[in-house]
């Protein structure tokens, strides 16, 4: 379908995508710090989650919406910016607690849904991949299948690259758990993060 070397260079850039500094990727760091290297890794498997849902989104013509109306895109980033400013309540009023490590009751499906939440109410992720997407795609070929296949491609790449992420935050998490004082602080890093990712995605363009 798709030629072993151009997926080999979506690979690469896709890498490199997810390497360079963003909302994701901090969010991930900070979500690591504060809960340990698991919760980084469900945070990650959520945030790749919602790039498969872009993808679909993207194949099947949706993303194309955002990419045209005004209200649509307004209506998303502003869902997205609101569950980030929760976010970032919760982080402020969590004081020392916050910080679960790897224990048992870590509640993963939480932070699995707090990835996948943030990425799928960013419509720039959307109208990136209706840009990027089909420039590697092959015109002759069905489109879709092969759209479906990059998606996959980019989201093994960014649990790679994420991953790692996490599991380097997570050291840090692991030395902030017998350490209350640095719990808060982190914690209110962590909901100063929040405040500006919900800015930036505010006052985004299309």
């Amino acid at each position: 379908m798709i030629p072993f070397e151009t997926l080999t260079l979506f690979f690469g850039a896709s890498v490199m995508l997810a390497l360079a500094p963003g909302p994701d990727n901090v969010f991930v760091l900070t979500q690591s710090a504060m809960n340990g290297r698991m919760a980084g890794l469900f945070v990650t498997l959520g945030l790749c989650t919602g790039l498969l849902f872009h993808t679909t989104a993207v194949a099947l013509g949706v993303a194309a919406i955002f990419q045209t109306s005004e209200i649509a895109f307004t209506l998303l980033k502003f869902a997205g910016a609101g569950y980030l400013l929760y976010l970032a309540y919760k982080a402020f009023r969590a004081g020392s607690t916050a910080i679960e490590g790897e224990r048992a009751d870590a509640n993963l499906k939480s932070l699995y849904l707090r990835g996948l939440i943030m990425n799928i109410t960013n419509p720039k992720v959307a109208i990136f991949f209706l840009a990027f997407l089909p420039q590697f795609a092959r015109p002759e070929l069905p489109l879709i299948p092969q759209l479906l296949v990059l998606g996959a491609v980019m989201a093994c790449s960014t649990i790679l690259v994420f991953g790692s992420v996490a599991i380097g935050a997570g050291s840090l998490g692991d030395w902030l758990k017998a350490r209350p004082s640095a719990q808060i602080w982190i914690n209110r890093v962590a909901g100063t993060v929040f405040i500006a990712l919900a800015a930036k995605l505010i006052t985004a363009q299309r």
